[in-house]
C-alpha cells in the first residue's frame, strides 16, 4: 500500500467516525454560526472608533472567524490519538508496516477537510448577513486554503503535544492556552493600527495573524498578491516544520513502549 492510499486511509477513518456520531457533526457545522454572530454583535460598535478603515464589521470579522475556528478545530485533533492510546489501536498501528507519517498526515488531511466545510458555511452565513467578497471566488477558495493550511499545522502539533503528554488533561490545556493568546494577539477581532505597539509587534511572528492578514486580503479586499504570498509560504512552512515535529513525536512514543 503506498503512503498515499495510507494516509488516504487514515482520513477516511475519521471521515467515518464524524459521520456516524450526527451530534458531534451537529455540533462541528453549528459552532461557526454561533461564532459568527456572537462576535459579530459583541464587536460591531468597533466601526466607529476614529481610525478604523475595515468597512462594515461583517467584513472585517469573517476573516478573523475563520481563522479561529481553524485552530480551535484543528487543535483537538490529538484527542483521538489519545483516545486510540487508552484502547490500544495505537499500538497495533506502530507495529503494523503502515508509514509513520501517514498516521499524522491521515488525521492533518481530516481536520483540514472538516475546517474548510466550516469556512464554506461561515463564507455562506456571512454573506447573507450582508458581507460583500471584494477579491470574488478566487478570493474565497483562497481564504478556504488558508484556513486548511492553518488548520493542518495545529493539527499536527495537537498530535505532536498528544504524543508526548498521553492525556486528555494535558492536551486541553495546552489548546486553551493557546487558542485565546494567539487570536487576541492578531488582527482577528480589531484593526491592527489600533493596538497597542507591542501587540502589532508581536503579530508579526504569530500564524494566526499571517492568515488573517492573507485571508481578509485575499477574500474582502483587492487582493495584494505580495502580502496573500508571502503569508501562504510561512504558513507552508510552518506546516512542513509542524508535521516533522508531530513524526518525530510518533517515534519517540513508539521507542518508549
Amino acid at each position: 500500500m503506498t503512503a498515499a492510499r495510507q494516509t488516504w486511509q487514515v482520513t477516511l477513518r475519521g471521515i467515518r467516525v464524524l459521520l456516524r456520531n450526527p451530534a458531534y457533526l451537529g455540533i462541528t457545522l453549528t459552532q461557526p454560526i454561533i461564532w459568527l454572530l456572537l462576535f459579530g454583535a459583541l464587536f460591531k460598535a468597533i466601526t466607529k472608533i476614529p481610525g478604523f478603515h475595515g468597512g462594515s464589521y461583517i467584513n472585517f470579522l469573517t476573516p478573523g472567524i475563520v481563522v479561529m475556528l481553524a485552530v480551535s478545530s484543528a487543535g483537538w485533533s490529538g484527542m483521538g490519538f489519545i483516545e486510540d492510546m487508552a484502547a490500544g489501536v495505537l499500538e497495533r498501528e506502530l507495529v503494523s508496516p503502515v508509514w509513520r507519517g501517514a498516521l499524522n498526515a491521515g488525521t492533518v488531511l481530516y481536520s483540514a477537510l472538516v475546517v474548510s466545510l466550516q469556512t464554506v458555511l461561515i463564507v455562506l452565513l456571512a454573506l447573507a448577513l450582508g458581507a460583500n467578497y471584494v477579491g470574488g471566488l478566487g478570493g474565497v477558495l483562497l481564504l478556504i486554503l488558508v484556513a486548511a493550511l492553518l488548520a493542518a499545522a495545529f493539527s499536527s502539533l495537537s498530535n505532536g503535544v498528544a504524543m508526548l503528554a498521553r492525556q486528555r488533561e494535558a492536551l486541553i490545556g495546552a489548546v486553551s492556552f493557546v487558542l485565546l493568546p494567539l487570536t487576541f494577539l492578531s488582527s482577528a477581532l480589531m484593526q491592527q493600527s489600533l493596538v497597542p505597539g507591542w501587540i502589532r509587534t508581536i503579530a508579526r511572528f504569530n500564524p494566526v495573524n499571517w492568515a488573517v492578514e492573507a485571508g481578509r486580503s485575499a477574500a474582502m479586499q483587492h487582493i495584494d498578491w505580495g502580502l496573500v504570498l508571502s503569508r501562504l509560504g510561512l504558513l507552508l512552512a510552518l506546516v512542513l516544520i509542524c508535521a516533522a515535529l508531530a513524526t518525530r513525536a510518533f517515534s519517540t512514543y513508539q521507542r518508549s513502549l
